[in-house]
């Protein structure tokens, strides 16, 4: 089965890429926070710049993340996605690819939403 122009091949790259969104989102989120909380000599100085910046990355990675995760579920469903993926032709690689790029997807979303949530529930520096 041949892919339709309109369709991407998916490669290692899309694989990997919410897994890095996510972990990028990670060091920057608490960089931010470290910055503006390490020069404090009062602990109970608020963050809101830093809450303001990882508000900002979130949003831009869950989008990224949500935009890689819906078009590789589309890409399965499109072809035939379905169970077991343990064939030995490029069309069952493609689509093993494809539905793990969806589940590397979910899993970075919430991991995500995980590493805002201190963001949003603290508003200095404790």
């Amino acid at each position: 089965m041949t892919k339709p122009d309109s369709q991407t091949r998916d490669t290692l790259w899309t694989l990997i890429l919410t897994p890095t969104v996510w972990a990028l989102h990670f060091l920057l989120s608490y960089v931010f926070a470290a910055f503006q909380c390490a020069p404090n000599e009062a602990i109970f100085e608020t963050i809101e710049a830093s809450r303001l910046a990882i508000a900002g990355l979130t949003a831009i990675a869950l989008v990224v993340i949500a935009y890689v995760g819906l078009r590789s579920f589309r890409e399965w469903r499109v072809n035939e996605g379905s169970f077991p993926h343990a064939g030995d032709t490029a069309e069952e690689r493609e689509r093993f690819l494809e539905f793990s790029s969806v589940l590397l997807a979910g899993l970075s979303f919430i991991g995500v939403l995980f590493v805002a949530l201190p963001a949003l529930l603290f508003a200095d520096c404790r």
